[in-house]
């Protein structure tokens, strides 16, 4: 059974889907704005998980804060002195750990990550995705 709280986000999110597709979504269309950034946006993309992104210098913490947030190692990780990491990975809620191709993700129905096809092959070949449990 839904929560209040779970009723009352769907409602937002059903709000925000109606003026895009009612507002922005024409104005999009009109002015071919896919050509020159991104593709319209989908029911995915609205309806995914809110995503935070963590950025900086190298051996500053990212890997170790993502790794005391799920309370274990995971797949992936790579901690030293030096730098270590060379790719983007997004952490998602999953079954079981797997690690999925940034190209996979881009045409996966259902991804909220299609718009990354945008950044190109050289960009995708360093992203990947890990579906785990905490």
């Amino acid at each position: 059974m839904a929560t209040e709280e779970d009723r009352g986000h769907q409602i937002v999110v059903e709000g925000l889907k109606s003026i895009y597709r009612a507002v922005v979504r024409p104005i999009e269309a009109a002015t071919k704005y896919e050509h020159f950034h991104s593709n319209m946006l989908t029911d995915s993309e609205f309806d995914a998980a809110p995503m935070v992104l963590l950025c900086g210098p190298y051996s500053v913490g990212k890997t170790s804060f993502i790794k005391y947030i799920l309370g274990r190692d995971f797949p992936g990780q790579r901690v030293g002195p030096e730098p270590t990491t060379d790719r983007f990975m997004a952490v998602m809620y999953g079954e079981n750990d797997k690690t999925v191709p940034g190209n996979a993700l881009t045409v996966a129905p259902g991804s909220p990550f299609g718009g990354l096809k945008f950044f190109g092959n050289n960009f995708l070949t360093r992203y990947d995705a890990l579906r785990n449990l905490p």
